[in-house]
């Protein structure tokens, strides 16, 4: 487990100050239930929890203004709550203080089809952006699994199966408008589509995990929707052969829109837990979007490709139930992987490697989970090198959560001795805080400890998240 450093004593009488306040702005939208503080202690790691003193609702970005500039008055910790799908304890109150839950702000504005961009509030979940767009003709491409919220997506800089062909969140964000530490209204640039105006602010706030800032409003970046999708569900014997061939479809070019993989431990759950009719064995989900006649080539070249890795199984889909029964095998990986072990519980976790290396970091985790006895089906977006263990261990047992922290060690440092990212997409959070020197060098850290102290200076925005401010001395 990551060592926390103490709780820090709040201002005599601050968090009761800032209760008092808050509740005639609020009235019921301010909640100090046990029960809901619980709730919004946690995401979907298995690191311990840490309710805050109080969860709001605001509704608005001034509410939102005036909440934090308050919080910053008095020194209590302001941590934002999307959905709580993150992976690395982001949303942990550490520290205590005010929960805002980002729920209420769920409006989607005005959505540009000759610029396509589109605004929204961050409680926006990725589904309901979609669904909004479809008539529009429109979609936004940025797939974590889980139907996160946008405001929690951008602040983990996440991405998902379409990363390879789409990118991941940076690509996609326009602009933000973000409230900083003492309740100052920050716009990160405008619209247009490219500026090469001062520091790129934008940027800046992508992956900060609210730690510098909370998002209030987004404009994001849209895509056509493609005329024709094909799927193609490719088994293997090996690890190996699996990911030389995906690698060898990337190396040729092809503009694939997804690329997935499922070794034979996860295929086995999936097929327990699903009854797909899945072949066993390491499998390749792969997808081409586009024009029909450009998809129709570009599925027969990989299936060309494929061909010369001794597939046990090849299989293609056109029609949408079709595709939709394979990549349902994708969308089931975490309960089948669960089910696995009735009762236990599981810890995702990910890190991604230069695409070269993506077939040794897989063998070593394997390797790994045979020697620590555990078991870790594995899946990934190999298109960009970035993998994900689900972690099965039962939580009472100390010995199995003294092994779970050695894998998650030897996963984290063989990624940055492979030239690679202790986390592609989940975030550090504080479950992954204590590699990120060994990841950035202690410069590096330096650098971000220096942007966190001018920008919120009091250190109430998701403290112990990233960086122990406290803990770096400053440049001299």
């Amino acid at each position: 487990m990551p060592a926390l450093s103490p709780r820090p004593a709040l201002e005599d009488n601050a968090l009761a100050t800032v209760l008092s306040a808050l509740k005639p702005m609020l009235g019921d939208r301010l909640s100090t239930s046990p029960a809901l503080r619980e709730q919004h202690g946690q995401d979907a790691s298995f690191l311990p929890p840490y309710p805050p003193d109080a969860v709001a609702f605001p509704e608005s970005a001034s509410e939102v203004a005036n909440i934090v500039a308050l919080c910053h008055d008095h020194g209590v910790p302001v941590i934002a709550f999307g959905t709580g799908t993150s992976c690395e304890g982001h949303v942990a109150a550490l520290c205590g203080g005010i929960c805002l839950d980002m729920s209420c702000m769920d409006t989607i504005g005005p959505v540009s089809t000759t610029d396509m961009t589109c605004v929204v509030q961050p409680g926006v979940t990725r589904k309901k952006l979609n669904a909004h767009l479809r008539d529009c003709g429109l979609f936004f491409p940025v797939d974590p699994g889980a139907d996160a919220s946008i405001g929690g997506m951008i602040s983990t800089r996440a991405s998902g199966t379409t990363a390879v062909r789409y990118g991941t969140m940076k690509d996609h964000v326009v602009s933000l408008d973000v409230i900083l530490a003492d309740g100052t209204h920050l716009r990160t640039s405008s619209s247009a589509r490219k500026s090469s105006a001062g520091y790129n602010l934008t940027q800046l706030l992508v992956g900060a995990e609210g730690t510098l800032g909370i998002i209030v409003s987004a404009t994001l970046r849209l895509h056509p929707i493609p005329e024709a999708v094909e799927t193609q569900l490719m088994t293997f014997s090996s690890h190996t052969d699996a990911i030389d061939c995906a690698i060898e479809i990337m190396s040729a070019g092809i503009p694939v829109a997804r690329i997935e993989y499922l070794d034979d431990v996860q295929v086995r759950a999936i097929e327990a837990h699903s009854d797909l009719g899945l072949t066993l064995g390491d499998t390749l989900i792969v997808e081409c979007s586009g024009d029909p006649g450009t998809v129709s080539r570009q599925t027969a070249w990989i299936a060309e490709i494929a061909a010369g890795h001794a597939p046990l199984h090849v299989e293609t889909a056109c029609r949408t139930e079709d595709r939709a029964r394979i990549w349902q095998a994708r969308h089931d990986a975490w309960w089948a992987a669960i089910a696995l072990r009735p009762g236990a519980k599981g810890i995702p976790t990910d890190s991604c490697v230069p695409v070269s290396r993506l077939a040794e970091a897989i063998a070593l985790a394997k390797q790994d989970c045979a020697e620590l006895d555990l078991t870790a089906p594995i899946c990934g977006h190999v298109g960009d090198g970035n993998f994900h263990l689900c972690v099965i261990f039962d939580p009472d047992a100390p010995s199995e959560r003294e092994k779970v922290d050695e894998l998650i060690r030897r996963l984290s440092r063989r990624a940055i001795a492979l030239g690679g990212t202790i986390t592609g997409e989940h975030g550090i959070g504080y479950g992954k805080r204590a590699y990120l020197a060994e990841e950035h060098g202690a410069a590096g850290v330096r650098v971000m400890a220096a942007i966190k102290r001018a920008l919120d200076p009091r250190n109430i925005l998701n403290p112990g998240k990233i960086i122990e401010v406290g803990e770096l001395p400053p440049f001299e």
